[in-house]
């Protein structure tokens, strides 16, 4: 199977060391890891294309919803995730916290929660339960690591 690797892991000091420990996880388990760093594109279209390539080729994703740069996931991972669903993907995300959307609102900006679940600006933060926005964490499966999401697949 091909799968997608989605994330903001690409703008990691390693990322190319990250990448050699995905593949090798993927193809340990029979799979080939279609990594955004594969190709030679330089330039933003470039990469978009690149990317939106890898994802219509893939058989499933694998996303790392992880928060980046703030309480919620990479808005460009939001993004090939919605596109991979829109083919009809299978895609696998995973956050390591069990924290809700709300709690890390909350403890991100120091709040207390008392003026009820309303962040900083007093605009309501989304409250389901949920480690994401409910776009997110409703149409995936949603696990705790890299590792819990391949074997999944």
């Amino acid at each position: 199977m091909k799968i997608y690797i989605a994330g903001p892991d690409v703008f990691r000091t390693d990322a190319q060391s990250w990448a050699v420990s995905v593949r090798a996880a993927c193809a340990a388990l029979g799979h080939e890891a279609l990594v955004p760093l594969d190709g030679d594109a330089a330039t933003a279209a470039g990469i978009y294309a690149n990317n939106i390539a890898m994802i219509r080729t893939a058989d499933a994703v694998v996303a790392n919803l992880n928060p980046f740069r703030g309480a919620e996931p990479d808005s460009g991972t939001c993004f090939e995730v919605g596109f991979a669903l829109a083919l009809g993907k299978r895609v696998v995300g995973y956050v390591r916290s069990e924290e809700t959307l709300l709690a890390r609102v909350q403890r991100m900006q120091g709040l207390d929660g008392t003026g009820g679940p309303l962040d900083a600006d007093g605009l309501l933060i989304e409250n389901f339960g949920l480690p994401l926005n409910l776009m997110l964490a409703e149409p995936l499966q949603l696990v705790r690591s890299f590792e819990a999401a391949l074997a999944i697949l």
